[in-house]
């Protein structure tokens, strides 16, 4: 659905991106990850048709952001990290607004606004002055706004960033039911633990390269084959750890001193259902299994630097 084919571009004589080229496939929730300067806003800039690639080319559905930058608008919505709003404005002439501004008639509009209000729940709000809002929910107006022309493909900069926890919640459950509804989302974003439990895949960018691409799994088993999980056990029996010794391609168990026993083993998450499997055969009572550390996390770390452009 969108693609970077061997961009490169500079700012003067730095140069931000260097041979860049990754693939987000249709129906994804696509994290697009890196440490500050990386690159990330600048690539996320040309697929929104607000900057040209000095090398290279960037297609979204297909079409040329350069050559046809009107058309990739029409299938494209973009949420920047920072957005104006107008203040003195309510809920409902805001976006009726933007409805005016993409074309969309008079005998539409009502029903467009409204719809988009439904999804994103500011219905209750439809009324309120924008500036009486929290910042949740004035995130949720910025998507309700790149939704109202019903694009294919969602851009969505740093989502999350100031929001509290219960907002962050509803914001990751409101992207996921716009991937269930046919969108391709492409979300960039600072906070990898929120990251890891929605993407699908992910690029991992540092110094205008790509470091890493692919789903989370298979990123992981191409680093680093063994992977560590923790697991609780209820009333463990005296020869618990010589059980989990014997599960499937195990390499080590140690017991936290928070009780619980840290397990190292080789395979991927198929592996971990059938050590699953191979306590629950011999009577554990599992509580929790979770991993050791945050797979995505671990990625990070391992395939980035830390150094700035």
């Amino acid at each position: 659905m969108i693609r970077v084919e061997h961009v490169s571009h500079w700012f003067g004589s730095m140069q931000v991106l260097r041979d860049l080229s990754m693939h987000v496939p249709a129906g994804e929730i696509f994290g697009f990850i890196g440490p500050n300067g990386a690159g990330k806003t600048t690539t996320i800039r040309m697929m929104a048709t607000l900057l040209e690639p000095d090398d290279g080319r960037v297609l979204v559905d297909g079409i040329d952001v350069v050559e046809a930058p009107a058309e990739v608008r029409k299938v494209l919505g973009f949420m920047p990290d920072a957005f104006g709003v107008y203040d003195r404005i309510t809920v409902v002439e805001y976006l009726e607004f933007f409805a005016a501004a993409h074309g969309i008639g008079l005998g539409a509009r009502e029903r467009t606004v409204s719809a988009v209000m439904e999804l994103t729940d500011l219905g209750p709000l439809r009324d309120r002055l924008v500036q009486t809002m929290s910042k949740g929910m004035r995130q949720r107006l910025g998507i309700a706004r790149m939704l109202l022309h019903d694009p294919k493909v969602l851009i969505l900069d740093e989502p999350a960033n100031g929001l509290d926890p219960r907002a962050r919640i509803e914001m990751r459950e409101l992207i996921e039911e716009l991937r269930s509804l046919g969108k391709t989302i492409l979300l960039s974003s600072h906070i990898l633990t929120e990251l890891s439990d929605m993407c699908t895949s992910v690029a991992i960018l540092e110094k205008g390269r790509l470091l890493a691409g692919g789903s989370v799994d298979a990123i992981g088993r191409t680093l680093k084959p063994e992977r560590a999980v923790k697991i609780r056990v209820l009333a463990p029996p005296a020869d618990v750890e010589a059980i989990l010794a014997r599960g499937p391609e195990v390499l080590s168990v140690e017991r936290d001193p928070d009780g619980a026993y840290k397990v190292q083993y080789r395979g991927s998450d198929e592996t971990l259902a059938d050590l699953v499997d191979h306590c629950v055969s011999q009577k554990l009572r599992l509580l929790r299994v979770e991993p050791d550390q945050n797979d995505l996390e671990r990625i990070f770390l391992e395939v980035t630097k830390g150094e700035l452009q």
